[in-house]
């Protein structure tokens, strides 16, 4: 008998993201099975074009705005990606058989506390895999999934020319500064790189990524604020190689299996949300090893709370480069940019 499943995760961008592969797992090992998705209505555009998802139900600030619908579904299992207040409500409200994702917050402040190692060696989609796992599904080693809706699939064509053969796309924001590579930082790897670079954001990250350009010139271009978020991926998509902070894009790029360096300032690889690719498709962790001060932080502060930054200051912006160029060797695309 085909059933129905309910998967709860609220925020954000790469946390929805990395669910991708337990969506794939339901929908491909139980034969039938619809496949609901309730998350917060800012981040329903993640979900929307993913063809494995039967539906997606949103909330704006509270649960209890979508209960009715919820209700009316009568599922058969719920999985509960979230762990928190809200998706406990949901399970309470329902009343049916669920699963819930451990988040290991202990581990985490071991770790981000006192600096000790405690954190397993999983990645955190492989823990999301195993909250499902009492529907007897499993990982299948096809790493995440992320659909653009055709509408805003970008034409390179509209870009300046010397980006339409290739480019790096190079991520500014993030959710928090202490996760956000400095300009000055950004400067050095992009004047190091051989293709152009195409930096992306928000338009809250406009004022940074112009510095960049500004001092750069025609080889940077800043599109920070000029696209949508699903615009935004498919330049990832079409990208060479992808440089980006600790953020959602990252897990992006990982879902396009585009070449990643992944930049880590006061947060760490081991919290899990490390960009989760196929084997043995190439990523770069930069990061600055063996200070005693990181992780400060699960998640981010507005500043450093040593006020040196040093995990983002002492990046090593050659080993960045050269892993990019190294990529656009083997391509054979290299537009003497600068």
């Amino acid at each position: 008998m085909a059933r129905k499943i309910l998967i709860v995760r609220f925020s954000s961008i790469g946390d929805i993201v990395l669910t991708s592969p337990v969506v794939r797992a339901v929908k491909r090992q139980l034969p039938g099975a619809e496949v609901h998705f309730l998350t917060k209505e800012t981040y329903a555009p993640v979900l929307q074009a993913n063809p494995r998802i039967d539906k997606v139900i949103t909330i704006r600030k509270k649960v209890g705005e979508a209960l009715p619908e919820l209700r009316s579904h009568c599922y058969d299992f719920i999985i509960d990606l979230h762990n928190n207040l809200r998706s406990w409500q949901v399970i309470l409200a329902l009343g049916r058989p669920f699963s819930r994702f451990n988040k290991l917050n202990l581990r985490k402040w071991l770790l981000v506390r006192l600096k000790l190692r405690v954190m397993p060696d999983v990645h955190i989609v492989d823990r999301y895999l195993k909250t499902a796992a009492r529907l007897k599904v499993s990982g299948d080693g096809e790493g995440l999934e992320f659909y653009i809706p055709e509408g805003d699939e970008v034409d390179t064509g509209r870009l300046p020319e010397q980006f339409r053969t290739g480019y790096v796309a190079l991520v500014t924001g993030g959710r928090h500064k202490t996760k956000i590579l400095p300009a000055e930082k950004m400067i050095e790897v992009c004047r190091l790189l051989r293709l152009p670079v195409v930096l992306l954001g928000g338009p809250e990250d406009r004022e940074r990524a112009g510095i960049v350009a500004e001092a750069l010139g025609s080889g940077v271009l800043n599109a920070c604020g000029e696209f949508s978020l699903m615009q935004s991926a498919s330049l990832v998509k079409q990208a060479v190689a992808v440089v980006s902070n600790d953020t959602g894009l990252m897990h992006i790029a990982a879902a396009f299996h585009k070449p990643v360096v992944s930049v880590w300032g006061n947060t760490v690889p081991e919290l899990g949300m490390y960009p989760y690719l196929k084997a043995g498709e190439p990523h770069l962790v930069a990061e600055v090893r063996n200070l005693s001060c990181r992780p400060c932080s699960k998640i981010g502060f507005e500043n450093c709370p040593k006020g040196h930054f040093r995990c983002m200051m002492d990046q090593n912006s050659r080993e960045i480069a050269d892993f990019v160029n190294r990529l656009s060797d083997a391509t054979g695309q290299d537009n003497n940019k600068m």
